[in-house]
């Protein structure tokens, strides 16, 4: 019997796809590899560097011998720091059971579908989603009830759509606020209408995805227990120090929510990864007593990114963006280009083929829309450094323009733009 016969795969694992994001790195790689000028704008964290305090706290605890295992949820200090932080940021209390900590946010989502979703659950997903939500809802023995959310209704999941995704069968609802991939915030006017239908429905639990929290540009932050106190005991809060301290490689998370879930939580994974680094725990501990005052100066700088990608993107034909709220991504409309032949023959039929194409004829590696289940879009990820970020707009403008001006053109449907055909 050949080796690969003897490892039959799971059906939990052989229906799961492979990370787009992550997929689209390894291609850029192995092209800067052979030789290629590629630009990844593929990959969701920013360039800014780990703030030196940070990092000076967690050589401290090195030097403080604390590199041993700790406690599953996480240590006394981590957990009174994501106390105080949900107290002064967000006007939620919690007890020191109710939060724990974990290697990343993602393995913290992950467990907390798995300790509550059973066969013929359904989890409502709205679109344009984190790429691995309906993926781990399906690990967890779930069906992911994909409910699309329109470009023209800014990217946001309404009341009305929300009541007729609900049946019977609805576990969670999952919500990303500030969303990757659009960059969409809900305002707590926002929440409030989905806390008045979900009110209705004492049946359905809210996992609340509050990563991108502090990435926000031209509005204030809020969360739905903040909005709605009466949701905190079927609200999971998700958050963590990757992205808006960029510490992505320091793998460190945590969640608040109800005992009996959190308890859940804390032994999942003290049957899997155990607690996390313990390096991690000091300084994220340390990061979230020291203050923000540094994001101020990240978001203007972000900000500006933003604003690069948006004016020149936005006057490129076939394309269509608007400006994202928060995050540090913007969803692309490509519908315009679909149908286009390309130099070498090639007919563009999807947002994939697009991205395709601006990877070999701009060198710049973006993530096709269908991977968050919308098309046709693609993601830009605009946390890169300012000059080389500006290069590849414009080379994906450069693209653009020769591909429409080598076609025959016919009137748009909505005549905002030629559209190839």
């Amino acid at each position: 019997m050949a080796d690969g016969q003897l490892f039959t795969l799971a059906p939990r694992v052989a229906q799961l796809r492979r990370s787009p994001t992550a997929a689209i790195s390894d291609r850029i790689r192995e092209l800067t590899e052979k030789g290629r000028t590629v630009v990844n704008l593929g990959e969701g964290e920013l360039d800014f560097d780990t703030p030196a305090h940070i990092k000076d706290a967690a050589h401290r605890a090195i030097e403080r011998g604390e590199t041993k295992y700790t406690s599953v949820a996480g240590t006394r200090e981590l957990k009174q720091a994501i106390l105080r932080k949900f107290e002064q940021e967000n006007g939620i209390s919690y007890r020191t059971t109710e939060v724990i900590a974990g290697p990343g946010a993602k393995s913290l989502i992950l467990n907390a579908l798995l300790a509550t979703v059973s066969e013929g659950d359904e989890v409502i997903v709205p679109a344009p989603y984190w790429v691995s939500y309906p993926d781990m809802v399906a690990l967890a023995g779930g069906t992911p009830r994909i409910v699309p959310c329109s470009e023209h209704a800014g990217w946001k999941l309404s009341a009305e759509s929300l009541v007729e995704a609900i049946t019977p069968h609805t576990k969670w609802l999952i919500l990303n606020s500030p969303n990757n991939p659009t960059g969409a915030t809900y305002s707590a006017a926002d929440l409030k209408k989905l806390a008045d239908v979900l009110l209705k429905h004492p049946h359905v639990l809210v996992l609340s995805d509050d990563i991108y929290e502090h990435i926000l540009y031209d509005c204030p932050f809020a969360t739905l227990v903040q909005v709605e106190p009466r949701l905190r005991e079927r609200t999971l809060v998700v958050n963590g120090v990757s992205k808006a301290y960029s510490m992505t490689g320091w793998r460190l998370g945590f969640a608040a929510g109800p005992q009996k879930l959190v308890d859940a939580l804390e032994v999942l994974q003290s049957q899997s990864t155990s607690n996390p680094s313990s390096i991690s725990q000091a300084a994220a501990a340390h990061a979230l007593e020291a203050g923000t005052d540094f994001m101020d100066q990240w978001r203007d700088v972000l900000r500006i990114r933003r604003d690069v990608v948006v004016s020149t993107l936005s006057q490129t034909p076939g394309l269509r963006v608007a400006a994202p709220e928060g995050a540090f991504y913007a969803f692309i409309n490509c519908a315009g280009l679909l149908g286009a032949v390309r130099h070498d023959g090639l007919l563009i039929e999807s947002d994939f083929e697009v991205t395709n194409y601006l990877l070999d004829e701009a060198g710049v590696g973006v993530v096709h829309g269908a991977a968050f289940g919308a098309s046709p879009y693609f993601r830009v990820a605009y946390a890169i450094e300012t000059d080389v970020l500006r290069r590849a707009c414009d080379a994906i403008q450069a693209a653009c323009i020769r591909l429409v001006s080598s076609q025959p053109t016919r009137r748009s449907d909505t005549g905002a733009q030629a559209k190839i055909g």
